[in-house]
């Protein structure tokens, strides 16, 4: 209901009452300075004036405009109710194989290539799934040549390399040799065959530390299996410390036919194993090989059988069942080497 006001003589509201109520009210408040003192002219009535959540006092808000205040908005979050920020996530670094960046083939037409020259290539990858004419082909090659061939979900190659075209091989880092080849070393320095075969030793550090030892008592060579066994990775490589350069290593498809190749050239077999006699017992004086079983499982059954004498190397200690097979290898090489000086 509107009136005029006697002193002023204008037309006034409830609202310019309300107003002015609230600036007497809030007497001592400047405006912008804060508090001055009780007649301050620029006092900040209480409904111009946010509360401690962002809001504004009293009702003058609510009727003049017709809203309520936004505290969802204008409210700050309190400091103390903030979460810690999320660690960031590890990233998950690409699988790659012993390190073979450097000897990883990719594609099919570099992988065919390798296959038609004769490199030596420890395996091939192949994505799951019908393979094209093209596919088909290099799995044939690699059967002849008897690269092993491992079927693999395609995300296993994504995450070695990109742009594989369904297939990857791994080069061996270093060329390997023939048996015969060996034979004709020890034929050349008069010296009767001493060699080393590893049955199923799948860890490259091993088979680095077996080729480091063999080059340093004198053998001739190194034979592994084609399968279910490490090769010339570049792991085993770095691991040998370059004792690849000082002595031959060769990789034989049928392992038991090897063995009985070298025992019609005369060739004694002596296999490692914990039921065996002691190595300090046994004459290694004449054309040797000594074979070393895998890390966990030992000689496997039709090469112990196919051996001559089976040694072991006795434990003090109960507790120790079995020596690591560079280490076994190591000894037991060493006594050959005595043997035989």
């Amino acid at each position: 209901m509107a009136y005029f006001d006697d002193v002023k003589k204008k037309r006034t509201t409830r609202a310019d009452h309300m107003r002015a109520d609230a600036w007497k009210s809030d007497e001592g408040t400047d405006y912008r300075n804060g508090p001055r003192n009780n007649k301050a002219r620029n006092a900040k009535p209480d409904m111009y004036r946010k509360d401690e959540r962002g809001g504004y006092h009293g009702s003058y808000e609510k009727k003049e405009f017709g809203r309520k205040p936004d505290f969802k908005k204008n409210a700050p979050r309190p400091q103390a109710d903030r979460r810690p920020p999320k660690p960031a996530p590890a990233v998950k670094p690409a699988v790659v194989e012993e390190e073979v960046v450097d000897n990883i083939l990719t594609g099919r037409n570099p992988i065919r290539e390798a296959l038609k020259s004769g490199r030596d290539i420890e395996k091939l990858m192949v994505a799951k799934g019908d393979l094209s004419g093209t596919a088909r082909e290099i799995v044939a090659m690699a059967h002849e040549v008897h690269v092993p061939v491992q079927m693999v979900e395609r995300i296993r190659l994504d995450e070695i390399a990109k742009n594989h075209q369904g297939m990857i091989a791994f080069a061996s880092a270093y060329q390997y040799a023939d048996v015969d080849d060996m034979l004709e070393v020890a034929a050349q320095r008069g010296e009767a065959p001493f060699l080393i075969i590893l049955d199923g030793v799948t860890d490259p550090h091993n088979l680095g530390a077996v080729i480091r030892t063999a080059a340093a008592v004198g053998a001739h060579g190194v034979i592994v299996p084609e399968r279910r066994a490490v090769g010339l990775t570049p792991a085993a490589v770095k691991a040998s410390a370059g004792g690849v350069e000082h002595i031959k290593v060769a990789r034989v498809v049928n392992l038991t036919n090897e063995i009985k190749r070298l025992q019609s050239k005369g060739i004694w077999l002596y296999g490692a194993d914990a039921d065996g006699e002691d190595y300090r017992k046994v004459n290694f004086s004449g054309a040797c090989a000594i074979v070393i079983g895998s890390e966990g499982d030992g000689i496997s059954r039709l090469v112990r059988e196919q051996c001559d004498h089976i040694v072991s190397i006795p434990m003090k200690n109960p507790a120790m069942e079995s020596l690591n097979a560079s280490v076994a290898a190591g000894i037991l090489m060493y006594a050959a080497a005595a043997a035989r000086d």
